[in-house]
Formats: structure tokens, sequence, C-alpha cells
């Protein structure tokens, strides 16, 4: 079987959705299947139209560069005019079975086009909805005129294509709340790979000398600094912690968009010396910094956005065995549950999660149980090669023509 992957963007750049796409490849690889993949003008300016990354081949789609680039509406008109031309070069050179286009609608729409033309069935994958992006990224206000407009092109796609994935329940009932016959949604969840991560690794006492967390006890976040993670929360918790354990520190491990101003936020609430922010560090030395962290805090904020989808980095945590607290959107409860492999305090309540991050600490005989139905949990659920099996019926069910939309 051979397959054409149409991504968003993918590695080098570091991100959940790169990380996603590469185990769902190296999981298809391992069934014996052939993956082609093509990443749209989002990946950025590339020295070559394909370019090999740690042994994966990656056709690029150059940038448009035209006049329309940045003007709402027209720019993403052009956009997808690049991604349907690099499809069709593609695919009429290697002849896959199945267009296999990844969030955002942008993508698929092109693969659309080109599927009707030559005759291949599209499946779609959704990770996130377009509207709800251009929301938490500031290009679109929630319930104005583009995001209508991005909502019914969304609707009108997966109404054309043969066959549907999303990455969890959320998901999957927005999309059949549109409409969308149920039997046509397939669940493939996020995962891990769990011979990545083992359980209950030693600190390294070095690095913890150098960051300054000598007797520490470190609560982290180790991802992306976007809005809707709410760190903003952690650290505005942080002074009500302090009070009742004055050994707490807080490290961050990356950077984004809103590094400035969480490092201005712990300036002004007097709490800057007791946090660390590391900056990016290398996808190979990630876990050292995981094996300093006591208990994992994911404060996600509410919107459409994170009361939907299912965030990658909690399972990770999970995956070793670690202590993970989070906020009660609906993504969070889809994978956590309370008490059991792990803990949830009301979304954007500073208190709430100093409470129960406390009560935490302060018991550990709880830590054992919970730490074990996490990795449980991962190892049982939420492992790639399961999660991916479940490609091969959506594939064969869009393959036999009298399926075909």
């Amino acid at each position: 079987m051979r397959i054409l992957h149409i991504l968003d963007h993918s590695i080098p750049l570091h991100s959940g959705y790169a990380f996603r796409t590469l185990a769902i490849l190296k999981e298809q690889r391992r069934l014996g299947w052939e993956t082609f993949h093509l990443t749209g003008p989002k990946q950025g300016p590339a020295a070559a139209n394909e370019e090999q990354v740690d042994g994966w081949e990656f056709h690029r789609t150059p940038p448009p560069g035209g006049l329309l680039e940045g003007v709402p509406g027209l720019g993403e008109i052009e956009l997808m005019g690049e991604i349907t031309y690099r499809i069709e070069q593609i695919a009429k050179r290697m002849r896959p079975h199945i267009l296999h286009a990844h969030s955002p609608v942008l993508n698929a729409i092109p693969a659309l086009r080109v599927g009707r033309r030559l005759g291949i069935p599209v499946v779609y994958e959704v990770r996130a909805f377009w509207e709800d992006a251009a929301v938490d990224h500031g290009t679109a206000r929630a319930g104005g005129l583009r995001y209508r407009l991005a909502r019914r092109l969304e609707t009108w796609a997966l109404r054309r294509v043969d066959a549907i994935t999303t990455i969890c329940e959320g998901l999957r009932s927005d999309i059949v709340a549109r409409g969308i016959p149920a039997e046509r949604v397939t669940v493939i969840p996020n995962s891990v790979d769990i011979d990545e991560f083992s359980a209950g690794g030693a600190p390294d006492p070095e690095l913890r000398r150098q960051l300054g967390l000598e007797g520490a006890l470190v609560l982290g976040f180790i991802g992306s600094f976007y809005a809707y993670e709410g760190l903003a929360v952690l650290l505005r918790a942080l002074p009500q912690l302090l009070a009742q354990n004055a050994s707490i520190r807080v490290l961050l491990v990356g950077g984004g968009p809103q590094e400035a101003q969480l490092k201005q936020l712990a300036a002004e609430l007097g709490v800057a010396d007791k946090v660390v922010f590391t900056g990016r560090v290398p996808h190979s030395e990630v876990q050292r910094y995981y094996d300093l962290i006591e208990v994992l805090v994911y404060p996600r904020l509410s919107m459409r956005l994170t009361e939907l989808v299912t965030p990658l980095k909690p399972l990770e945590a999970m995956a070793q065995g670690r202590l993970v607290a989070a906020s009660d959107v609906g993504g969070h409860r889809e994978l956590i549950r309370d008490g059991e492999t792990g803990v949830l305090f009301k979304t954007n309540d500073p208190a709430d999660l100093s409470v129960n991050v406390l009560r935490l600490l302060e018991d550990p005989g709880r830590w054992p149980g919970l730490k074990a139905n996490a990795r449980r949990y991962v190892e049982s659920e939420r492992n790639w090669p399961s999660s991916v099996a479940r490609y091969e019926d959506v594939y064969a069910r869009v393959m036999q023509p009298a399926r075909r939309t």
C-alpha cells in the first residue's frame, strides 16, 4: 500500500504535530506500507524541494511569495494552489493508493482536487479545526465572519472526503454534530512509543546544580509556551505554593510566543528567582529535564481548542510514570482520571491549582499508585502500534470503489 501524507509541517521543526506525524510514519513503515510525505508552505523555505531529515524524505512546497501573501482569504487561495500543484506532481510520479491529508483544511481541499482528477481516494485527519487555531493565533475572532467562513469550509471538506480520522472523542463528536455520519469518522488517538520512555529516571545532580535546583521540590512544564497552555496560571499560583512550602521551584523548559510575558509576570509577582526558564533544549536532552521534575503541571485554559483536543505532552509524562496535575478542560479529562492516573484542578484557578498540588505533595503515599496507574494506562490504551493499526480498516474501506463517495 502506498500513502501520500499531506502535512502542514514536519521535522526538523519541533511540535506535537510533527512528533505525531513521525510516530505514524514509523509505525506504518513497520506494517510494510510505503509512505511519501509532502509539507505545505507553512514549513518555511527549504534548500530544495526534496529534503532528507533523520533518514526520512520530505517533499516541500515553496512559499508562494506572491502579492496575495498575508491578504486574508486571497493568501489562503494562493497557498492552496501551490499545495495542489505539488500534490499532483508527486502523485503522478509516486502513484499512491491514498491521499492522506492532515489538518488544516488548507491541505484537505487541494487533496480533494487532485484526488478527483486522478481517481485517488482522500482520507482527512482532523487534529484541530482551522477556525479554532485561528482564534488562538489571534487571526480570527470566535463567531466572527472569518471564523464562520472557515467553519463552513471545514464542514464542506468533511462532507466530501472519502473517510475522516481524528485524534480524540471531543473532535469526533463535533464532526458528527455537523451532520457527518458517525461511521465515517474513526478516532486514531494520540499515543506514545513506550520503548522511548522509561519509568523513574534518576535526576542528574550536575544539571540540578547548574539550574540552581539543589534541594528544591520541582514543578515543571516541558513544551511550547502558547497562551492556551495557561502557564500564567501556574505562576500566579506560585506565591500561595511557596507560602506552604518554601522549597518549591518551577522549571519551564521550552519557548514560544508567551516567553517574554511569562518572565515579566514572574518579576511582577516577586517570584522570578523561584522560576527557571531554560529556553529550548535539544530533543535528545529533554529526558534529563523530565528527571528533575516531581510534578508535571498542565494548566491549559478553557477554549474550544483545549476542550476538544487531547494533548500529547501529558501522555509522555504518564508513560514515564510521572506525577501529573492538569486543568479540567475536556482534552485533559479524556486522558486523565482524577485521583487514579493524575490530579485535575479547576481551569484558570490559581488557588485550586495550589490546593490540589499541595495536597498531592503532602501525601507521598499516593505517588506509587498514581505513577503505576498512569504508566499502565499508556501501555494498554495509548501505544502507537494499537493506534496506527486502526488505519488499516480505514484505508481498506476507501479503496473499495463501491464505498467511494
